[in-house]
């Protein structure tokens, strides 16, 4: 059974730092890319970023670019996210993902994870 656990989040005032995790487990996780999403009240799930399955290429999402940072360790099936520079437009559910193929469409992404509230304070 695959299973994605994200941790991490939590409340930080604007311009803060958080870093999330997501543990892996159930699936050769170097064989996924791995994507974060999130999805605040009221609006759409929305694409954060995604790294491939050997974490030596990223993207981001124009909102979050130069402030978010995605990395992995196969070793430990691990993916982060570390956000910097937090807006209080940043508050959201985060979610990790996993797609066999690089995507940044939520529809191709075959498992996900629960979901780790952040909140921005202004």
């Amino acid at each position: 059974q695959v299973q994605l656990v994200e941790s991490g989040g939590g409340l930080v005032q604007a311009g803060g730092s958080l870093r999330l995790s997501c543990a892996a487990s159930g699936l050769t996780f170097s064989t996924y890319v791995m994507g974060w999403f999130r999805q605040a009240p009221g609006k759409e799930r929305e694409y954060v970023g995604r790294i491939t399955r050997s974490g030596s290429a990223t993207n981001y999402a124009d909102s979050v670019k130069g402030r978010f940072t995605i990395s992995r360790d196969n070793a430990q099936n691990t993916v982060y996210l570390q956000m910097n520079s937090l807006k209080p437009d940043d508050t959201a559910v985060y979610y990790c993902a996993a797609s066999r193929v690089l995507t940044a469409s939520p529809r191709s992404y075959d498992h996900w994870g629960q979901g780790t509230q952040v909140s921005v304070s202004s």
